[in-house]
């Protein structure tokens, strides 16, 4: 057998040893003797009975081994032209000074803190001082809009809420202040608290519930490490669900650290000392996993960049970074190259840098586009691999594994899947399909340490969301299959979430707040293919009988509510008005079959809906088309 195979056959017949050995790549306070249990639900908990601390494992240890000189943080800011150094040495001080401020508020262990900070190095600090407390903090990515913040502090009910006062693009500064103050007074739940971090680009004043954050850690005592249990909650990080409202999901301590440090080296092929670059943010699972905690897990150095590829100055930014800060292995979206190669399509300002300390070039958040893959594997001289996970799982679940058995890749291929996951597909009855076949993408029971152990305040959500489908196997909600090679390909979505530059977010979301528009009688949102984001909403609209409004003005009132209520993240830019949506009897609008026709899969519209002229054809098709089965009529 290979080393891959032989290490995946252990790793799924005797889980409970496999991960015991494992689990010894962490600096326990208390060792496992429990390693693999079921809750009453027949859910795994992983390293029940150890006692550890995140903060400590991925801070205060790696000090204690001598490594408090050696950079943790390469903060890179092109937007606010500056850059910063922090050692493990200098960070832990940071970390443990904020703890001890947040201690003063009141926080302790299980406390939830609610985070909403743009890619500075006082994020990470927040989410590790949380850690540090055994506080759970909830980390909001910046660019949500009031309402969606709202939600998800009225799910979590924070003690405090720890944000910036401002977010910089490369042309404007974004206030974060106003948008956290309608959070607060549209959420039925009130946080005790308010801690802002004061950017010099914008400082603003504070209210009765705010403190200043160097006034407060001027003041702090440095707090000590909380240990936990390994089945303790470390986060709960919110993604979008079909029903509108978002999932908490829920990640423990003990079972993450393990799995974290495990990828770091079987799947990143990375060590002490090296440098690791994952171009997201830390309100995304790429940004807490891969730029938060397992590089510096594993003693490696993170780079934490605020910029974009294409704007900060230019389409080299990337290749800066990963030359100037001696990048061993880069993780980002295929999004970030889409723009990249239209900018700069030949690569010339490639040329400009050495990057012979690259050694792999990863990818996730979507599905790596062949056009894209190829366009990479001629420019690069290291291997290009796209590898499939998602929030629920917070690590790898198919990859190919630069630190065990690096093997040949495929355009459009996950390669294959990671030790510990189980990975099958099953037809609609739930039985195992031949090579080249397509179905549903399960995972077999028990899920590996790392994965989600819960949705918050809802076990029962949990339950039917992941585990109802197929018993015995956690549903992926994502269409696949395997080739002869045992090789994964990941297809899309079966749900209707959709994907945007790696962002999750739900269609059912913003068919609410289109739909709560009064000159809306009916709406569906779909999401197209596009060549740069991978995918992006439409809004197909009906509006209530008697409306002699203007279209126009229908269809830009309807974009800017969204943008309002959910934020710029949705890029939310199109809305078509029709007269009629195809639906089922009893009256469920046929959404898969509005995907089937964006798609080009029926009536022959286009593949591609990127411009106003493919648009107007799909408008045309929902107008003037009807779709007939054997079963019934379904007017378009």
């Amino acid at each position: 057998m290979s080393m891959y195979q032989d290490e995946f056959r252990r790793s799924i017949d005797h889980p409970e040893a496999f991960w015991a050995e494992q689990a010894r790549r962490i600096p326990w306070f208390t060792p496992p003797t429990t390693i693999l249990e079921y809750d009453a639900a027949g859910h795994a908990r992983w390293f029940v009975d150890g006692e550890l601390n995140i903060c400590h494992a991925a801070l205060d240890h790696h000090v204690e081994q001598g490594r408090g000189d050696q950079p943790a943080i390469f903060w890179d800011s092109p937007v606010t032209d500056s850059k910063r150094t922090l050692t493990f040495a200098e960070l832990r001080d940071q970390v443990a000074r904020f703890a001890g401020a947040l201690k003063a508020l009141g926080v302790e262990k299980g406390d939830r803190v609610v985070i909403y900070m743009p890619m500075v190095p006082e994020a990470l600090v927040a989410m590790y001082a949380c850690a540090r407390l055994g506080a759970v903090h909830s980390v909001v990515f910046g660019g949500f809009a009031p309402h969606e913040l709202a939600v998800r502090i009225e799910d979590a009910e924070p003690k405090v809420v720890v944000a910036a006062s401002c977010g910089v693009e490369v042309d404007r500064v974004l206030p974060y202040k106003p948008i956290i103050d309608a959070a607060i007074e549209q959420s039925r739940y009130k946080p005790e608290a308010c801690v802002v971090f004061q950017r010099d680009q914008h400082r603003v004043e504070l209210g009765a519930i705010d403190h200043d954050w160097a006034t407060l850690v001027e003041k702090a005592e440095p707090a000590d490490c909380v240990p936990v249990k390994g089945s303790d909650p470390l986060y709960v990080l919110y993604t979008s669900g079909t029903t509108g409202k978002p999932k908490g999901v829920v990640r423990d301590t003990g079972g993450y650290a393990v799995a974290l440090s495990y990828s770091m080296d079987t799947i990143y092929d990375v060590a002490p000392g090296d440098v690791f670059f994952s171009a997201s943010d830390v309100g995304w699972v790429v940004g807490h996993s891969y730029i938060v905690y397992a590089p510096l897990l594993r003693g490696c150095t993170t780079v934490v960049y605020e910029g974009k590829p294409v704007k900060t100055p230019d389409a080299g930014a990337f290749w800066r970074l990963i030359s100037e800060y001696r990048v061993k292995s880069f993780f980002t979206a295929p999004t970030a190259f889409r723009a990249m190669k239209k900018e700069d399509p030949d690569a010339r300002l490639m040329a400009q840098y050495d990057l012979s300390c690259l050694k792999a070039l990863f990818l996730a958040g979507e599905r790596l586009d062949p056009p894209t893959f190829h366009w990479l594997d001629d420019l690069m001289d290291v291997p290009v691999i796209d590898h499939w996970w998602q929030t629920e799982t917070g690590w790898p679940i198919a990859a190919n594994l630069q630190g065990l058995e690096p093997m040949p890749t495929k355009a459009g291929s996950a390669t294959v899947p990671v030790p510990g996951f189980n990975v099958q597909v099953l037809d609609r009855e739930g039985e195992p399909v031949g090579a080249m076949e397509q179905g549903s993408v399960v995972i077999k029971q028990p899920m590996p340490p790392g994965c989600l152990s819960g949705i918050w305040g809802d076990p029962k959500r949990f339950h039917s969301a992941y585990m109802a489908a197929f018993p015995g196997y956690y549903l992926t909600g994502d269409g696949g299959y395997f080739d002869e090679d045992g090789y994964l390909f990941i297809m899309g979505r079966t749900d209707d979430v959709i994907n945007i530059a790696g962002h999750r977010l739900s269609t059912g979301e913003m068919e609410e707040v289109v739909g709560a528009h009064p000159a809306v009688a009916e709406c569906a949102v779909i999401g197209i293919h596009d060549a740069l984001k991978g995918q992006l909403p439409v809004g197909l609209v009906i509006p209530k009988d008697g409306f002699d409004g203007d279209e126009v003005a229908l269809e830009e009132e309807l974009i800017a509510l969204v943008r309002e209520k959910i934020g710029p993240v949705a890029c939310f830019k199109q809305v078509l008005v029709v007269d009629r949506l195809p639906k089922t009897r009893s009256g469920k609008i046929l959404r898969k079959l509005l995907r089937n026709i964006a798609d080009g899969k029926e009536f022959g519209v286009p593949s591609t809906i990127d411009d106003p002229a493919s648009l107007q054809d799909v408008h045309e098709a929902m107008k003037d088309r009807s779709v007939g089965t054997a079963h019934e009529a379904r007017p378009i």
